[in-house]
């Protein structure tokens, strides 16, 4: 896969963001053609004292939500770049990090201003509750 090392950066970025309170939220979006399959989003929430990740499956004519740990998650989403997303949007307190497919299938990754002033509260409640 020669774009595991970008798809790597992306996702180191997605778990500090996590780590150091900044995450708001990941979407994968920008399909090829028209699919069942429209978007996956993903926030934050608390299970049993534990922080994992909702992961909203948006299709045309339903909704499936998952919830699993970090690791899990980004294994989960990972095989679903390239087929049949083009991008990965991180938004961040930060900055908006975004990984793009071209029509070369090579993936680029670009930051700009960030779009969230505020963290994923799930996430801020989580970090207050573990102090």
């Amino acid at each position: 896969m020669p774009n595991s090392q970008t798809y790597t950066e992306i996702f180191n970025k997605f778990k500090e963001s996590i780590n150091d309170g900044t995450f708001a939220k990941l979407t994968l979006a920008k399909t090829i053609g028209n699919t069942l399959l429209m978007n996956i989003y993903v926030r934050t929430i608390i299970e049993d004292g534990k922080l994992l990740l909702c992961l909203k499956f948006k299709f045309q004519q339903e909704e499936i939500i998952e919830n699993h740990s970090i690791d899990e998650a980004i294994f989960i989403l990972t095989p679903y770049i390239n087929n049949p997303f083009l991008s990965v949007l991180l938004f961040t307190t930060e900055a908006d990090v975004t990984m793009k497919l071209n029509k070369k299938r090579v993936a680029t990754i670009t930051e700009k201003a960030p779009t969230f002033k505020n963290a994923d509260p799930t996430l801020l409640e989580f970090i207050a509750q573990s102090k």
